[in-house]
């Protein structure tokens, strides 16, 4: 396991603090009159969920969080347990549930048989990563309001998958529109009704 010295725990790294992995969100290295440099860092643990802020000194040493990815495919969710069902992608019958905690929010965007990757740490899946752009076809949407049609003028409508975001006026039901995840908001249309 690689060493991270305290001035290399920047955003995007992970590393493993207390038996467990961090995604570093935010560090600020300051250095006040005759103190040591110290880095502030904003982390959110990847098991727990949880955002904490730490110091650490010259002297802290983490170590890199080995972090692998498997490919899985979302089978269906249960709003009644609060579970997305997924299975191994190429083998059907491995089935396994995650929570919503550990899907996260995004979780709105995935569509049945979507493949995407499963992020592990020892043997233990942390989280998935969803498509930073996902294509769903538009199943509500209400008639653009005349006189209403401006440019930067926009309607709600329910995709697919249940989620509803603000989009165009022109577009339509049965529309398939690109979404950035991300951001949870319209793209672009990708094919018209």
């Amino acid at each position: 396991m690689a060493k991270v010295e305290y001035n290399q725990i920047l955003p995007k790294r992970t590393v493993v603090m207390d038996g467990d992995p961090y995604l570093v969100l935010s560090s600020t290295i300051s250095k006040k009159d005759r103190q040591k440099a110290s880095n502030n860092v904003k982390m959110k643990n990847l098991r727990s969920g949880n955002v904490v802020d730490r110091t650490f000194h010259q002297s802290d040493v983490l170590t890199e969080a080995e972090l692998e990815k498997r490919p899985i495919v979302f089978i269906f969710y249960n709003p009644k347990k609060g579970e997305y069902m997924f299975h191994t992608a190429g083998n059907p019958g491995e089935r396994f549930p995650l929570s919503e905690a550990v899907v996260g929010p995004d979780g709105k965007w995935l569509k049945e048989k979507s493949e995407l990757d499963a992020v592990v740490f020892n043997d233990e899946i942390m989280g998935v990563q969803i498509p930073i752009k996902v294509e769903l076809t538009v199943t509500e949407a209400s008639e653009a309001v005349k006189g209403n049609t401006s440019s930067g003028a926009t309607k709600e409508v329910t995709v697919e998958t249940g989620a509803t975001l603000q989009v165009p006026q022109f577009i339509n039901q049965g529309d398939v529109i690109s979404i950035n995840t991300e951001t949870g908001q319209y793209a672009e249309r990708v094919s018209k009704a």
